[in-house]
């Protein structure tokens, strides 16, 4: 057995990457292959279809080969993060770029799949679902769209980028929205994904769940 970890976040050693880490190292499997996707190329999808009769993408980048790891591999956990409350880009086009494995075959069915989902709460209208509602679901979407076995979702606590920038001059700055206009930035906390017991509990619970269901296959 395999497991693909897929982290979506561009930051070394991100919350993302650590929990998707998490999930992978709790499944037990002998074989796991962590992915992080700023490492590579990759572009959206062109909806040309030339991917019908071979189930693999012309374009001339990473997606191809990703695409055939996530073939190979007998489970997938998948983790991005949710800028402007939605799931972001690069995760976002690599479940695009697995497109070409539907086609006739189901290349995907059976496999089961993980969601991780890293956000941050913030103020939005009333008629807005929350940022990490919508990461998970575009994520679950997939894999159900797929036919995979959807083990579960979850979203941890991440960081808004103004904690890097330490200034509260800016107008639009998350931390004034989330804490109030006076709030000083060096008085904020970073979320750190190990400091929650609950949350690496429930991630270590996916991974051994995530098993569990591979088994029963």
């Amino acid at each position: 057995m395999k497991i693909l970890g897929v982290s979506g976040s561009p930051i070394k050693n991100s919350n993302t990457d650590r929990a998707v880490k998490i999930v992978l190292e709790a499944t037990g499997a002998r074989k796991t292959e962590f992915i992080k996707l700023s490492d590579y190329s990759i572009n959206p999808c062109d909806a040309c279809l030339s991917c019908i009769e071979s189930n693999s993408c012309i374009l001339p980048d990473d997606g191809t080969m990703l695409a055939d790891k996530a073939y190979k591999a007998d489970a997938i956990v998948i983790g991005g993060f949710t800028p402007y409350s939605s799931l972001d880009s690069r995760t976002k086009i690599f479940l695009e770029r697995l497109y070409p494995l539907r086609h006739r075959h189901g290349l995907m069915t059976g496999k089961p799949g993980v969601a991780i989902v890293t956000c941050v709460e913030t103020p939005l209208a009333e008629n807005m679902s929350p940022a990490c509602e919508n990461g998970l679901d575009a994520i679950r979407n997939y894999m159900l769209a797929e036919k995979m076995k959807y083990v579960g979702g979850i979203s941890i606590k991440g960081n808004v980028p103004c904690l890097q920038c330490k200034s509260n001059q800016c107008q639009h700055s998350w931390l004034k929205s989330i804490h109030g206009p006076e709030v000083d930035p060096e008085s904020v906390a970073i979320n750190t994904l190990e400091d929650c017991s609950e949350t690496v509990a429930a991630l270590q619970k996916l991974g051994e769940e995530m098993m569990k269901r591979y088994y029963e296959m």
